[in-house]
């Protein structure tokens, strides 16, 4: 994927180029942009689109943690919800031990992945 971008990058750095140093004479200046303009287009779908969509749904599966749900910390730890006060949530991570931790520290849901069903 990497060599694609690379060779890509260099075509479209090349097509843009006069061959000879003194020849091309009369070019257009919107001529010149055009590479610049293709390697931007190529590195919005190919890096800043895809980070905007994972952006999106951590959002969404933020906003969609409820009581009861299990999750991972980003620091690794596993805990049951107890309770959800705005940005904080009250994790249980075992029995009779709870912290508090920011929302924003919560990775993901766990039993999401294959692993965790294999695991039980």
């Amino acid at each position: 994927m990497i060599y694609y971008i690379l060779i890509t990058s260099v075509a479209v750095f090349l097509i843009g180029c006069p061959m000879q140093p003194g020849s091309g004479g009369g070019g257009s200046q919107v001529a010149a942009f055009i590479p610049f303009v293709l390697i931007f287009v190529i590195f919005y779908f190919l890096i800043l689109r895809p980070q905007q969509k994972q952006s999106k749904q951590r959002q969404e599966m933020l906003k969609g943690i409820k009581r009861g749900d299990d999750v991972i910390t980003s620091g690794g730890l596993y805990g049951k919800v107890l309770n959800i006060v705005d940005d904080v949530i009250t994790l249980e991570i075992a029995k009779g031990v709870s912290v508090r931790v920011s929302r924003a520290g919560i990775s993901g849901l766990a039993g999401t992945n294959g692993e965790d069903d294999k695991a039980k």
